[in-house]
């Protein structure tokens, strides 16, 4: 009978997309070039040296073939390993639940440097249909519901405002031509539905005159939202003052700034745009977006096809926070628990001072594992591993974890199914 390792190292691939950050700025690829096995020596290795002149944008962590992770000392693609032995390295409780033996989570580190298209991800039963459709461009037929937790200071869009908040600032006079011809007493979703669509289909000298006409106003128009006249000019200059981006994003989403370790939920069909800093991001097993903003005129998808996709909630700031919860198989009370509501993942963050203890208890699923910053020691069902920063493991089912942290302490983040 074959013997299987509780943990295995991975190495893993940062890619390069504009809106990343550049060279060294990028934490994404600092912590992929720290990883053991990027020396050139093992199986399908090659050299990860940083171009200070890259943007380096997302180092995946999960078995999504567009960016796979190997194991390091093999260099054998993980979703082999795992196709090989899914009873041991993925359980048999997973494959019921799932229907399969790939992990059912995407982890990411992402380092951005200016906004992301504007987007939501498809539900399950769009999804479907649009991989039957177009496979090249929605590659699998699942949803993408995710976490995005703070790394550093992290600005986001998120959902919509409150409704009574969104009509205020739809009275303002350069606003209103994207109001519906038939109005109700109470503005509603539907009402905003139709406001969403207005922006998207509008021409760009119309949505180039609207913004000038909006960042000619001063804060106190705002309603409060006195960042809107501030963010614009930053917006517009990465991507274009004729960008409905602009106009969806700053005049009906909750903006949002995030201090490390605070997190937000994006559920299947929920907008959102990240705009900069660092953060670990996890979801469904799934690539499928539909973009419509922050992006040029060709990348944009249907609108029609955007906005009958979207959902409406949440609909305040507070709504779009995931809070941290008690880990109940953490001995030492240093871990913390982000569980988004539904199957496929929760995330977990343990954060040690110097020489500090924790001692996680096993799960019924597999997990990946990330040393964000610092090391430890850590016995992984009584093997003794060096976790130094920007190692990644995959973590097999039953696994109980003891960690002690280094001289510089430890921030470890996994995900996992149970």
């Amino acid at each position: 009978m074959a013997s299987f390792e509780p943990v295995y190292k991975l190495k893993c691939s940062c890619n390069q997309y504009p809106w990343g950050k550049t060279g060294s700025d990028s934490l994404s690829a600092r912590l992929c070039a720290k990883q053991p096995g990027w020396d050139g020596k093992g199986p399908k290795d090659k050299d990860f040296k940083i171009d200070e002149n890259t943007p380096y944008a997302e180092m995946w962590m999960g078995t999504y073939p567009v960016l796979p992770v190997y194991v390091a000392d093999t260099g054998e693609d993980l979703q082999d390993l795992l196709d090989k032995n899914p009873e041991q390295l993925i359980g048999q409780s997973t494959i019921d639940k799932f229907g399969h033996s790939k992990l059912p989570y995407l982890p990411k580190v992402l380092s951005i440097a200016k906004a992301l298209p504007l987007q939501i991800h498809p539900n399950k039963d769009l999804a479907k249909k649009l991989h039957e459709k177009k496979p090249d461009q929605f590659t699998d037929p699942n949803h993408k519901p995710e976490i995005a937790l703070a790394l550093t200071e992290f600005e986001a869009f998120c959902g919509f405002k409150p409704l009574d908040h969104i009509a205020k600032l739809m009275s303002l006079e350069p606003l209103k031509r994207y109001m519906p011809k038939i109005t109700k007493p109470d503005f509603d979703d539907q009402q905003l539905k139709a406001v969403v669509r207005n922006m998207l289909e509008a021409d760009d000298d119309s949505v180039k005159e609207t913004y000038k006409a909006l960042v000619s106003l001063s804060g106190d128009n705002f309603d409060g939202d006195d960042y809107i006249p501030k963010l614009a000019p930053r917006l517009a200059e990465q991507y274009s003052e004729a960008d409905p981006g602009n106009l969806v994003a700053l005049i009906l989403m909750n903006y949002l700034v995030l201090q490390p370790g605070e997190g937000i939920y994006i559920p299947a069909d929920g907008i959102h745009a990240y705009l900069k800093g660092d953060i670990i991001e996890c979801m469904a097993r799934s690539n499928n977006v539909l973009n419509t903003g922050f992006c040029p005129r060709a990348e944009r998808d249907n609108v029609e096809l955007f906005c009958s996709s979207l959902t409406f909630t949440p609909h305040s700031p507070d709504e779009c926070m995931l809070k941290k919860q008690d880990y109940s198989r953490a001995k030492h009370g240093k871990t913390f628990k982000y569980a988004p509501p539904l199957a496929e993942f929760d995330m977990i963050v343990t954060t040690l001072e110097e020489r500090g203890k924790e001692e996680l208890g096993k799960v019924n699923g597999p997990g990946i594992l990330l040393a964000t910053k610092g090391s430890a020691k850590m016995k992984a069902n009584g093997k003794e591993i060096e976790l130094t920063e920007g190692a990644v493991y995959f973590v097999a089912p039953g696994t109980e974890l003891v960690l002690e942290a280094g001289s510089e302490g430890l921030q470890m983040h996994e995900a996992f199914v149970e």
